[in-house]
């Protein structure tokens, strides 16, 4: 494969969008996907969600990249060809792809279903795959992946809000499950009302939890209680809020990015609460231990999940009606929907009209 062009690389000509340089700026882009292998499944995307990863990784931000990068982790589409050995799956399938597309399948994580936290795992876009090949992500008109990389979408969910859950959802429901957060009568504190934050309050109502929102933001309160159905509602910056709530919670799911204080956040838990980073600050957060001595309190954090669990939050949001609130735009709005997505003018996650917006 070495020497050839993304157009030659393999069979099966693919149109997308993608970022040629650390500007960020996309643009219409021929590539190639792999004939469709014996555990494969190809389908026809439909529909992709847009995630702050795509930002950071289209501008180098992490310094990962590499160029033509198509970015897309939340994937979905219907499935259009399947290969000799697929069980699961059938042309006419509704299905989705998220943020892996490989893993070793062998060491402790992968037996264990949690392919996320492989040393080997191969993430959707941006890295090489098993065959030396760059992958491509879901800005794009066909995706190709392994059958165990891929989720089944329940005929009642609705596809674009459906989307964000593969990357959204699961970061939120997974740390909630591990962490024992997940049980009725548990009081959660969601800091952050973005893409995250508003699945987050979304499952943990479902799992019969009372949800706190805590913002910078006083004009996201009737969002939060009337909309989201969160319970109470705290500003982070007036004076004596959180100082009023010390003690009161037994988990905080943290899903900001920016570069915050988490002190003041953590003496809102109880003795033996978990507070949880998701979101992840490019410089180092200040912690101080005395809190977590005193209360015997936890720091931790969680990556998305497995494939297992999944398709287990899947199935769960599909149960109980949770989908992300989204905007859904063309194609061609990419770049301004980058552009508003880091000025956080976004309700709450962008989703890209592939299927219906996308020029072969």
């Amino acid at each position: 494969m070495a020497g050839k062009s993304p157009e030659e690389e393999h069979p099966v000509k693919t149109s997308g969008y993608a970022a040629k340089d650390p500007s960020g700026v996309l643009s219409p882009f021929k590539f190639s996907r792999r004939a469709t292998a014996d555990d494969d499944v190809r389908f026809k995307v439909l529909y992709c969600g847009i995630c702050h990863t795509d930002l950071h990784f289209v501008k180098n931000e992490w310094g990962l990249s590499t160029y033509p990068l198509v970015p897309g982790h939340e994937i979905v589409g219907v499935v259009t060809e399947v290969g000799s050995k697929v069980t699961k799956f059938k042309t006419g399938d509704k299905v989705g792809v998220g943020c892996l597309v490989g893993s070793c399948g062998s060491c402790q994580s992968c037996t264990e279903d949690l392919e996320n936290y492989c040393p080997k795992c191969i993430l959707t876009y941006a890295v090489p795959y098993h065959d030396g090949t760059i992958t491509y992500g879901g800005y794009a008109n066909d995706m190709v992946c392994s059958e165990h990389f891929v989720i089944r979408i329940p005929e009642n969910m609705p596809l674009a809000g459906g989307a964000p859950l593969l990357c959204a959802g699961i970061t939120v429901y997974s740390p909630m499950k591990f962490y024992g957060l997940d049980k009725p009568g548990t009081h959660i504190g969601v800091v952050g009302l973005g893409g995250l934050g508003h699945v987050a309050v979304k499952f943990a109502k479902a799992f019969g939890a009372k949800v706190t929102v805590i913002s910078s933001s006083e004009g996201k309160r009737d969002e939060a209680i009337k909309h989201l159905g969160a319970d109470e509602f705290l500003v982070s910056r007036e004076p004596g809020a959180l100082e009023a709530a010390t003690a009161t919670m037994d988990g905080i799911l943290d899903t900001v990015s920016a570069h915050h204080a988490i002190m003041p956040l953590i003496n809102l838990l109880k003795p033996h609460g978990r507070f949880v980073t998701l979101g992840a600050p490019a410089k180092p957060l200040e912690l101080q231990v005395f809190p977590l001595i005193m209360g015997r309190r936890s720091v931790g954090g969680s990556n998305i999940g497995g494939l297992k669990e999944t398709q287990e939050m899947i199935d769960f949001a599909a149960k109980n009606g949770i989908v992300a609130e989204v905007e859904v735009v063309p194609m061609d709005y990419v770049n301004t929907a980058l552009e508003r997505l880091e000025k956080g003018d976004v309700r709450y996650r962008f989703v890209l009209d592939v299927g219906g917006s996308l020029k072969a």
